[in-house]
This record gives structure tokens, C-alpha cells and sequence, in this order.
């Protein structure tokens, strides 16, 4: 059992726990993951290491309630414990002095960022970080990658904070301006690195992105996580998470990862039924929504 030490809202819907995981610590580098198991119903989901502390024996997660299993971890209160924490697992980040590095993240991808911009720094690579939101009441953590980064950019897709753009936009403007970058990393959900992949490419730019498919053992045994990378078959637990982005078929793998939805939807339909009071505080601003979707009105 991995009891959580601390655990808070960061926005609405985005969760950040502590967990005492003190293998799990001693061995974490940037960009690997752990997989996952809340209780023994429960089913095994891979999630990016946002830090980790070597001395207390903890690692720090953040995650996007999503489904049953994001659902579940988010119920849970300091104290509580989850089941199965394995890990470290996945190819760390090859951390080199490559120059001058772009850093471009959104939403779960936040905190995996901040500690590779880190690394990174320690390299001599010059940072430039973009952090993207919907809008400025789902930003979180500026302040820690602004401390990490040589230059930093906030975007939002509305014009509440920043500007109105997204990670891709200023991509795209950043490299049409003329500014020299050797190579970009990009963490966060797979639509918003697709989309980074696509603005660099014209330019030439390597953009690394960070796969955390669906799995299943995370030693590349089941296959859920296969996808195709250059024409060829990798699995994402073994041959990555991080992969060229300019490579990855994004097609395939926004399919693969959409294929147990009905499957999904069903079982977040069953488990709130009888869990639906456990959840009123997962994010307050979320309380109204909730209700609805207790009630069937959403």
C-alpha cells in the first residue's frame, strides 16, 4: 500500500498528490512514469512523475480527472493509500546541452515539465517554457516554471490571462520571428502534442513528446500501448513514453486510445452510482456539473 501524504485541488478537475513511494523515488529520472492500481477492482493506468524527493521517499503525481480510475484517485483523501505503485518505468529524457530548448506544456504536462526544464537547466540549456490554459482559472504552477525557465510565455484560449492562443500558435510564431531553437519537448494531452508536432515540422524542429497510452503490465507484454512511430510498431511502456512527435501517427493513436469509451462510459455510469457522494469535492467548481450528471440531465 502507497499512503498519500498530501493531496490538493489544483484547478478544477486537475488533482496533485504525494504518494510514499520510496523505491519509486530513489530511481525516478525526468520523463518516466508509473502505473497505477487505486484498489483491487481497480484497473492499471499510467502516470507521468510530476517530482519526487529521494530523502522523504515521495513522488508527486498531477492528473486530469478523466474516468473511473482518475475518479477514483481523486476521491481519495491524505491518509488513504493506493494499491499498486510500479514503477519507475519508461526511457528517461536524454538530458544533453542541446542550446537552446523550448518547453511546451498544458494541463497534467505542467508538473512532468517543470522538473525536466530543470534537469535540462543544469545541462546549460537555455529555457524558453510556454504553459497553456483554457482560460487563467486553470493555470497552476507559473511560478515554479517561470523559476526554472531563462524566458516564459503564457497562452490561454480565451483572453483572460496572456495570450489568446494556444502551444502550437506560439510555436509557429516563435519560429517564423527567427528565433533559433535546437529542439522542442512537449507534455500534455495527446491532442495539444499532436498539434505542436504539426506547427514545428515546416521548420525542421525535433519535437519530443510524451506517449502515456493505455496500458496494461507496462513492460510491454499486453500491447495496449503499441503505436506506430516512423512506419513502425513501438510500445510506449518499452520503447518510450518519449517519442519524436514528427514521427508518431496521430491518427492511430488517438483511435487506439478512444476504443474502450463505451466501455468507459459505462463503468463511471455504474461506479457513481454508489460512489457519487465521494466525488462532490473533487473540484468545487464542479459540484453544479456533477449533480447534473447524477441526476441525468447533462
Amino acid at each position: 500500500m502507497y499512503k498519500i501524504v498530501e493531496r490538493e485541488i489544483l484547478v478544477p478537475n486537475i488533482i496533485h498528490i504525494k504518494v510514499e513511494a520510496p523505491y519509486v523515488a530513489q530511481a525516478a529520472q525526468p520523463g518516466q512514469f508509473v502505473i497505477l492500481r487505486v484498489d483491487e477492482q481497480g484497473e492499471r493506468f499510467p502516470m507521468s512523475l510530476a517530482d519526487w524527493d529521494r530523502e522523504k521517499g515521495t513522488i508527486d503525481i498531477v492528473f486530469f480527472v478523466l474516468g473511473t480510475s482518475t475518479m477514483k484517485l481523486a476521491a481519495l483523501r491524505e491518509g488513504d493509500s493506493i494499491l499498486d505503485c510500479v514503477g519507475p518505468l519508461g526511457n528517461p529524457t536524454e538530458i544533453e546541452n542541446y542550446g537552446n530548448v523550448l518547453l511546451a506544456c498544458g494541463c497534467f504536462g505542467i508538473g512532468p515539465t517543470i522538473k525536466l526544464a530543470e534537469a535540462l537547466r543544469e545541462k546549460g540549456n537555455n529555457i524558453v517554457s510556454v504553459m497553456e490554459a483554457r482560460s487563467k482559472a486553470y493555470l497552476f504552477w507559473e511560478d515554479r516554471l517561470r523559476k526554472v525557465s531563462d524566458e516564459f510565455h503564457v497562452v490561454v484560449g480565451d483572453s483572460s490571462y496572456g495570450k489568446k492562443e494556444w502551444t502550437n500558435d506560439f510555436i509557429q510564431e516563435y519560429l517564423r520571428a527567427g528565433n533559433k531553437v535546437d529542439i522542442i519537448f512537449a507534455h500534455g494531452c495527446p491532442f495539444m502534442m499532436m498539434e505542436c508536432s504539426r506547427a514545428s515540422k515546416p521548420f525542421g524542429v525535433k519535437t519530443i513528446v510524451s506517449l502515456t497510452t493505455i496500458m496494461v503490465d507496462g513492460t510491454g507484454m499486453c500491447g495496449s500501448c503499441r503505436t506506430i512511430v516512423g512506419g513502425q510498431t513501438k510500445f510506449a511502456c518499452v520503447d518510450g513514453p518519449e517519442f519524436d512527435g514528427h514521427e508518431v501517427d496521430w491518427d492511430n493513436l488517438i483511435m487506439r486510445q478512444r476504443r474502450y469509451m463505451p466501455e468507459e462510459y459505462r463503468s463511471f455510469s455504474l461506479w457513481e452510482r454508489d460512489n457519487w457522494h465521494k466525488i462532490m469535492f473533487v473540484a468545487p467548481h464542479e459540484k453544479e456539473r456533477l449533480l447534473m450528471m447524477q441526476q441525468g440531465q447533462s
